[in-house]
């Protein structure tokens, strides 16, 4: 019980000074995180829809309670090797202003909360895939954490338009 009224109190404290909670999850040996206000749900990997000539971080589609999703992979829109899909693949369903969309990752970690001075300005990234989209990198202990703007990656990977086809 002491050691729960702690943690609580610590939360709080967090909560107070700006902290950030944040979904951590992993690709390949990389670990980053966005928003946990962004996450409707996490599932399991199974079938999807596939479009004929779709570009190939587009998965496909999923019918999510009435809605129709689109699922992009983002180890396939990061650059990263190709993709294996195992027991621990997991889709992350985000909620956007357009509507919702999934990506597609290796695994699902925790959720962490990020004081600010655990929150640094990410280094210049100038002509990468994901410059541009890396708000912050994330320090938990002896873990780094790429800290993702997924309203920006998936804008720039023209996801938006397909999210408001879909809904």
């Amino acid at each position: 019980m002491e050691n729960t009224t702690a943690r609580a109190a610590a939360e709080s404290q967090l909560a107070q000074e700006g902290a950030r909670e944040l979904l951590v999850f992993g690709l390949n040996n990389e670990e980053y995180a966005i928003d946990i206000g962004l996450v409707q749900e996490i599932r399991g990997y199974s079938a999807v829809t596939h479009i004929a000539n779709a570009p190939a971080l587009l998965k496909g589609f999923i019918h999510l309670r009435g809605s129709i999703v689109p699922l992009i992979d983002l180890r396939i829109a990061l650059g990263q090797a190709e993709p294996v899909y195992d027991a621990s693949t997991v889709v992350i369903i985000l909620i956007f202003a357009h509507g919702a969309s999934g990506i597609v990752v290796d695994r699902v970690a925790d959720v962490v909360q990020l004081a600010p001075a655990q929150i640094k300005p990410p280094p210049q990234l100038h002509g990468s895939t994901i410059a541009g989209h890396v708000t912050a990198i994330g320090s938990l202990d002896e873990r780094m954490l790429i800290v993702l703007d997924m309203d920006s990656l998936l804008s720039g990977l023209g996801m938006q338009a397909l999210g408001k086809l879909a809904a």
